[in-house]
């Protein structure tokens, strides 16, 4: 398998670029938001790859950074979930909004996706959400949902009890008090239940 690519971009096509390399030039399929498509011809890039190997072709899908490239290959383990509807996947939504739609139990927001049914988006989200912690920790994922430390480290406790994602943000989300400590907030949601 060829993990990476590093060369220069010779041309562009609708779904990808050319990277030549020691004088062979690989055809990349890359997502359509790609920063890869920002290059100009001739300048040298490093391209994070997967070469997919099928009985009636041979395709490589590339990636500005690992962490893309990972989560391509993850969304693909997904039963039905092939490389094309991965890339779309990835096309339409940014990597870190993928990874909160299935920590937080959101398959709407993977419905953007060309190709992504409501059936797809919450097989996804069934069989990936154990699976993206391997991306980082839930007070990575928080961002823009306001959670602080505190907070996050709480919803991963209720995590741990048994709560899903959604009902874990959900249960801290509704205490109104701010900057409790952490054991503070898990004894709050727990009365509420």
């Amino acid at each position: 398998m060829i993990h990476y690519l590093r060369g220069n971009i010779t041309m562009s096509f609708d779904g990808g670029i050319v990277v030549e390399t020691c004088g062979v030039g690989y055809k990349v399929f890359v997502p359509d938001n790609s920063p890869l498509y920002t290059y100009k011809s001739k300048d040298e890039v490093t391209v994070f790859t997967a070469m997919i190997v099928r009985e009636d072709d041979i395709s490589i899908y590339g990636f500005h950074d690992s962490d893309s490239l990972d989560l391509f290959l993850l969304l693909r383990t997904v039963n039905g979930v092939g490389a094309k509807a991965a890339l779309s996947v990835l096309s339409w939504i940014p990597v870190e909004h993928v990874k909160k739609a299935i920590a937080f139990e959101d398959p709407a927001t993977l419905t953007k996706a060309n190709g992504i049914g409501k059936k797809t988006a919450q097989r996804i989200v069934l069989e990936l959400k154990d699976k993206i912690g391997s991306f980082g920790e839930l007070s990575d994922l928080a961002g823009d949902t306001g959670l602080e430390s505190g907070r996050a480290e709480a919803v991963n406790a209720l995590i741990g009890l048994g709560y899903s994602r959604s009902e874990a943000i959900s249960a801290i989300g509704a205490i109104s008090d701010d900057n409790l400590p952490t054991e503070e907030y898990i004894r709050q949601a727990l009365r509420r239940t």
